[in-house]
């Protein structure tokens, strides 16, 4: 059974730490919901009721778009070793650009990567964990290098484009706040 909290306690915070990727959900008013697997080195938790996200370039950018509509955000991990789990932690996000006044503070927070093109500043409202007694065990191999291999191979004015062409506009045809 389910059980639901109001911030993330130190036993969750470890739990977080343990998982080698996380899920995000966000979505606007209308149009389609996002569900998006994360990983990397780029999540931390700032404390019980903040996390800090760092969105690195990807094929699209719902989240960002859905947030310029409705802030809400929740995010998901699940253990796919040792004790069955999955955390949900239900919250509120503000995004921040490349450029914007808050930044340098909470880039410092991560490695530097040169396609980063949002941090989402989470707001924790509820905590939710069930059981995932049927997620299946799974071995972590590592980190793939496929992202590192693009940025690369591109120029910061060639991310950029891609950002104008790939990230502008969400799959509904809705602005995400970049390249425009």
């Amino acid at each position: 059974m389910g059980k639901q909290f109001e911030a993330l306690e130190e036993a969750h915070q470890r739990f977080i730490a343990d998982q080698h990727m996380f899920f995000t959900a966000t979505a606007a008013p209308d149009g389609r919901v996002n569900v998006s697997p994360k990983g990397m080195d780029s999540l931390r938790v700032l404390g019980p009721n903040r996390i800090l996200w760092m969105n690195l370039t990807g094929s699209g950018n719902e989240t960002a778009g859905h947030l310029l509509e409705s802030p809400r955000m929740t995010l998901m991990w699940c253990s796919f070793t040792k004790r069955p789990m999955i955390l949900r932690a239900y919250g509120t996000a503000q995004t921040i650009h490349p450029g914007d006044p808050d930044w340098a503070e909470l880039s410092a927070h991560f490695p530097a990567h040169r396609s980063a093109r949002q941090i989402y500043d989470v707001d924790i409202e509820m905590v939710q964990t069930s059981c995932g007694y049927a997620v299946p065990f799974m071995e972590y191999a590592g980190e793939r290098p496929t992202m590192q291999h693009w940025v690369d191979n591109k120029s910061d004015a060639e991310i950029e484009a891609y950002w104008t062409d790939r990230n502008s506009k969400t799959i509904d045809g809705k602005p995400t706040g970049l390249g425009t």
